[in-house]
């Protein structure tokens, strides 16, 4: 199982089979984004036995795309196998979850299999001032701190587990080190955390093939209402946190595979852009 889930920017001229989001998103919509983040794996990815993907890469991140509320069917297989090819993921009438905004991740598990991890995004207003600091644990490696400007900013965070902080807005300089030892694995690296954004870094790679790597995306548009008062649920500085809330994960309940298919969709919207 070498070859699994890679996203990037290859999409078929005129490959059309009722998949593409409307021209004008509705308000059930689902915002989603992908993340390919194991290395070595190229994949193509089929819909209604249809060639919709060829020749997809580790390290890319694809724009986000509203995509409507429905079921699809998608095959993925190694790259070159064939739209007859063993499946490497397959599944059939793959639920998008209405008004989500979803990150998918193909990612090693910390023992390096290849998985799939969905993420909900916090999308709630931050205060003024704020910028929220999002951390997801998607490499094959152990327990690990993230450090900003070498303090311990979110601890001992696992695999596939998340921790989020409300954080005054700027720059620092960003690394990842073993869990409670100053040993960085990753970093360090600048890092601009915007008023009103969530900035997520991503952890992946193999720590015993030595190619971890950070990936980063930025969610903006949660300032908060006139005034400075955070305008929704959140927006005060929080503790580190691990998943979604209940709701949220309530949401994505037996989706893990069908979120597999939303790789396909995403990535047949837009070209995807190259991470480090």
């Amino acid at each position: 199982m070498k070859n699994v889930l890679a996203l990037a920017a290859v999409t078929l001229a005129g490959a059309t089979f009722g998949l593409a989001a409307p021209a004008h998103a509705a308000d059930s919509d689902a915002t989603v984004s992908v993340l390919h983040g194991v290395p070595g794996a190229t994949v193509d990815v089929y819909a209604n036995g249809k060639t919709l993907l060829t020749d997809f890469k580790p390290g890319t991140l694809t724009d986000p795309v509203q995509l409507a509320a429905g079921k699809y069917d998608l095959k993925v297989t190694a790259a070159g196998a064939g739209a007859g090819g063993a499946a490497v993921i397959e599944a059939k009438g793959v639920t998008v979850p209405a008004r989500a905004n979803i990150t998918v991740v193909a990612h090693l598990s910390a023992a390096g299999k290849p998985v799939l991890t969905p993420y909900v995004n916090d999308t709630s207003k931050v205060a003024a001032g704020q910028a929220r600091l999002t951390v997801r644990h998607t490499a094959a490696a152990p327990a690990v701190d993230i450090r900003a400007n070498g303090t311990a900013a979110l601890k001992n965070l696992t695999n596939p587990n998340e921790a989020k902080a409300d954080l005054a807005a700027g720059t620092i300089k960003a690394d990842v080190a073993l869990a409670g030892t100053s040993t960085v694995a990753i970093g360090p690296a600048d890092l601009t955390l915007k008023e009103g954004t969530n900035t997520i870094v991503y952890a992946w790679g193999s720590a015993a093939d030595r190619n971890l790597k950070l990936a980063v995306q930025t969610i903006a548009g949660l300032h908060s209402a006139p005034g400075g008062v955070p305008a929704g649920s959140g927006g005060q500085a929080a503790a580190a946190t691990t998943g979604g809330s209940d709701n949220d994960r309530l949401a994505l309940i037996g989706s893990v595979a069908g979120l597999a298919g939303l790789l396909v969709l995403v990535a047949r919207r837009r070209p995807a852009r190259a991470t480090s």
